[in-house]
């Protein structure tokens, strides 16, 4: 184990992302809980066949449940680099093979499926989607000596291992760049905060926003929390905000307690602002949400899948045609981080006959080395602590869809 630096330059004027989180989406209706291998059956012979191998990746996250729409995004943004990346001759010429298994948001479940998945012949793990999640399985990666990357798990305890690393921001840099975004910017002079104190994802981005908020032009006038058992009726924390004046709520949580707020701050006749982190990445598919009340959300975000730049708007337009739907963040970490594996391995001249031990050793001596231009930045760099280096981004819902800032 080693002790994480976090540190960040968040002296830009875009701002970041991260983490985890819980929601409901139509996509994961159709999803089921089975383990899901995702190659093609040509796919399969060519990898088969292929002259260097194969080389598997594992992936575990929700496909069914409350997270799904994060899950099924992820997967779906993996297999689409897996599939560009075998169709251009591998990794060092290995054929890579997919397998995505479904923990349902359930940390029991995600070590069953790390198990699974290394009785499937795994050497690498894209994984896991959640912090709870991919903090659980990583005492088991850490034991195999198997090189883990977590597209989206942003609690720090994530990447406490050597073998550990990751794509997305970590919570206290969410919380450090939501108070330094709203303070450079002028968002605010008010401003008050809703939380899940039970929720490390939470509580760990509010505890460094207040931090950094002694250090911005605005105060924090209030600083509601609620927690797992209660989530339903937010009305007193709603009340609270609006009496002290504040004219931009703080919402370091998920988009389904976020749908909640904004539907009921509306008939409580509530106006003001509202800015989240990357929990609220799909908010705009929660089931019966009048998406109109989002109207001017802004949160922390990697990706925009209106962005105008040449890889942007080739992974949007292949995801919608594979998928129907407009990518999220979430698929965007994960197809960044099938590149960041490649890039690794094929600077260490990793092979599909390497143990699983020798492969996480030549890939994690070489990520300080390697830079990745990815959907969610641009040369992405990693210290060895784990942590990406990029520049922080950010959206405003506009006419009902994410719309970069």
């Amino acid at each position: 184990m080693k002790k994480k630096v976090l540190s960040v330059m968040l002296s830009v004027a875009m701002v970041a992302s991260l983490l985890a989180g819980c929601g409901n989406g139509a996509s994961g209706e159709a999803a089921t809980s089975e383990t899901t291998t995702e190659a093609a059956s040509n796919e399969d012979a060519a990898a088969e066949t292929a002259e260097g191998g194969t080389f598997k990746i594992g992936g575990i996250g929700p496909l069914t449940g409350g997270a799904a729409v994060y899950g099924i995004a992820e997967k779906n943004g993996i297999q689409i680099a897996v599939d560009e990346i075998n169709a251009n001759g591998g990794i060092n010429g290995m054929q890579v093979e997919l397998n995505f298994q479904d923990d349902e948001l359930d940390a029991e479940k995600s070590v069953n499926a790390y198990n699974s998945l290394k009785d499937w012949g795994m050497q690498v793990l894209a994984g896991c989607v959640t912090s709870a999640c991919s903090i659980a399985v990583s005492d088991k990666t850490a034991a195999d000596n198997m090189f883990q990357i977590t597209p989206s798990g942003s609690a720090v305890d994530c990447v406490a291992t050597d073998n550990a690393f990751r794509i997305c921001f970590s919570d206290p840099n969410q919380g450090i760049a939501s108070a330094q975004y709203i303070g450079e910017n002028g968002l605010a002079s008010k401003v008050a905060v809703i939380y899940d104190s039970s929720d490390v994802y939470s509580s760990g981005i509010y505890e460094k926003f207040a931090t950094e908020a002694a250090n911005q032009p605005f105060e924090i006038v209030a600083a509601e929390a609620f927690t797992a058992d209660n989530k339903t009726d937010f009305s007193v924390q709603i009340q609270k905000a609006q009496d002290a004046g504040a004219d931009l709520v703080f919402l370091p949580i998920y988009y389904t307690e976020a749908s909640l707020i904004l539907t009921q701050a509306k008939s409580m006749g509530f106006e003001t602002k509202f800015f989240g982190c990357d929990g609220l990445d799909g908010i705009l598919d929660v089931e019966n949400f009048d998406t109109a009340v989002a109207e001017g959300v802004m949160l922390l975000t990697p990706f925009a899948a209106d962005a105008e730049d040449e890889m942007t708007k080739k992974f949007v337009e292949t995801y919608k045609e594979k998928f129907g739907e407009t990518p999220n963040q979430f698929a965007a970490d994960g197809y960044d981080t099938v590149y960041t594996i490649k890039a690794a391995a094929e600077k260490a001249g990793v092979t599909a006959d390497m143990s699983v031990s020798d492969i996480c050793e030549a890939i994690k001596g070489v990520m300080t080395e390697i830079s990745v231009d990815g959907l969610t930045g641009e040369g992405i760099t990693w210290t060895a602590d784990g942590e990406p280096s990029k520049a922080p981004k950010a959206v405003v819902i506009k006419d009902g869809a994410y719309a970069a800032m």
